[in-house]
């Protein structure tokens, strides 16, 4: 995983993802599913792109079920976007950089 891209727990999920002062993508995932592999180099690749102006995290579903359970994610890669502590947008599935990049736009009023 980049340096860039933080991975967090459950304990944690507060501190990073609700009180940040930026605004936050956390990519729920499983090391088995295919489809989060598939997006990760793509979350390390905005994460590089807007470091500095978006915090992009990770949060293993399997060993951290609780964000799970409190969101309500029936299926995975979830990309949970938060703005100010308020969740703001849902993604699920495999997403272009394209649509992410839309996303963080218009939903996070964040820009490169």
């Amino acid at each position: 995983m980049s340096a860039n891209v933080l991975e967090i727990t459950d304990s944690v999920f507060d501190t990073e993802v609700l009180k940040s002062t930026l605004p936050v993508i956390v990519d729920l995932w499983a090391p088995w599913c295919g489809p989060c592999r598939m997006l990760a180099p793509l979350m390390e690749t905005l994460a590089g792109s807007y470091r500095g102006k978006l915090k992009i995290t990770k949060i293993n579903t399997d060993d951290n079920p609780e964000m799970s359970t409190k969101y309500q994610v029936m299926a995975i890669p979830t990309l949970l976007f938060f703005k100010q502590g308020q969740l703001v947008e849902r993604s699920t599935g495999v997403k272009s950089q394209n649509e992410l990049e839309e996303i963080i736009r218009t939903s996070l009023g964040v820009t490169k």
